[in-house]
């Protein structure tokens, strides 16, 4: 499948979910704007985790515009549309990449977030584009999450550096750097923890890992993406917020998209976290995670036809 199929099947529950919901809310012969269709309206868009804020402004938007109409879906689709590709336009960005030298991108996110296998598809993704990648096995409390990281680098010819169980993860980050600086390769990828005992010690860790980083390359880390559960929902927000505010994140990962009826996440997570979402995941597959472009994303949700 193409680009937009695989994103239209991701988010295949989510857009049979609004687009279910909105239209039965609608009657073929068409509907009054009233307060009980606005509430009813108002429902069947938080429930595909869009966030209030974005639900608010599409039912004032229909509201004041249409009050006391007799309207059909098709009006109200065309609303959610500018409205979701606004809020989503506002806080796009592509992937930075480093002018000279290689390009560190630092990953965080809670353990079950998908961090490890997005990680190893992001690389794939650099891999298959003709770059070399080195990864650096940050994550030393968890044995699991080291050996995974080092398969997946055997599987797509990515190099990978180790530390000892329970070693410091700085130092993995530091020793992974150096050998993308030395070797010549254009993509360093660190791991880090998932999950620490406090905040302090969390916020303590990964400043360290940007202070060794950067002591070599002074605009290194040039992304640090949090890795975003899409199943979560609103759970994701408070999931993420301590990484989010630790590692000095600059954009979102949302894994796990595929079979998921919560795709709208993407909405309140772009708006509360003040971060573009950079990939999106859709498969179990080394080659499905794929960058976030929002009108694709807007017309996947919909239902709308795309351009290839």
């Amino acid at each position: 499948m193409g680009l937009f199929d695989r994103l239209r099947a991701g988010l295949s529950k989510t857009a049979q979910v609004l687009n279910t919901d909105v239209r039965d809310l609608l009657k073929r012969e068409g509907r009054l704007v009233d307060e009980t269709f606005l509430e009813e309206l108002r429902a069947a868009l938080v429930r595909t985790d869009m966030g209030p804020a974005a639900a608010e402004a599409i039912v004032v938007d229909v509201g004041e515009r249409l009050r006391a109409r007799v309207i059909e879906p098709d009006v109200v689709i065309d609303s959610i549309r500018s409205e979701l590709l606004r809020r989503l336009l506002e806080r796009s960005a592509p992937l930075r990449i480093a002018d000279d030298g290689p390009t560190v991108i630092l990953v965080t996110g809670v353990n079950g977030s998908g961090k490890t296998t997005s990680i190893a598809k992001l690389a794939h993704r650099f891999v298959s584009h003709g770059n070399r990648v080195v990864l650096g096995a940050g994550d030393t409390f968890r044995a699991a999450a080291v050996e995974q990281l080092s398969m997946w680098a055997g599987r797509i010819g990515a190099e990978i550096i180790r530390g000892e169980p329970g070693s410091d993860p700085a130092s993995v980050a530091h020793r992974a750097v150096a050998r993308a600086v030395e070797g010549g390769f254009e993509i360093c990828i660190i791991d880090t923890a998932g999950r620490l005992q406090t905040q302090a010690n969390l916020m303590q860790e990964l400043a360290k890992i940007r202070r060794v980083i950067s002591k070599q390359i002074p605009a290194a880390p040039h992304e640090t993406l949090l890795v975003i559960d899409a199943t979560a929902g609103q759970n994701a927000l408070s999931q993420a917020k301590g990484f989010k505010e630790a590692a000095g994140c600059t954009g979102i990962v949302l894994a796990k998209l595929d079979g998921s009826a919560r795709g709208g996440v993407i909405v309140p997570v772009t708006e509360q976290f003040g971060l573009p979402v950079k990939f999106v995941g859709l498969g179990e597959a080394a080659d499905d995670l794929q960058p976030f472009i929002p009108e694709q994303f807007v017309a996947a949700l919909l239902e709308d036809a795309f351009p290839a």
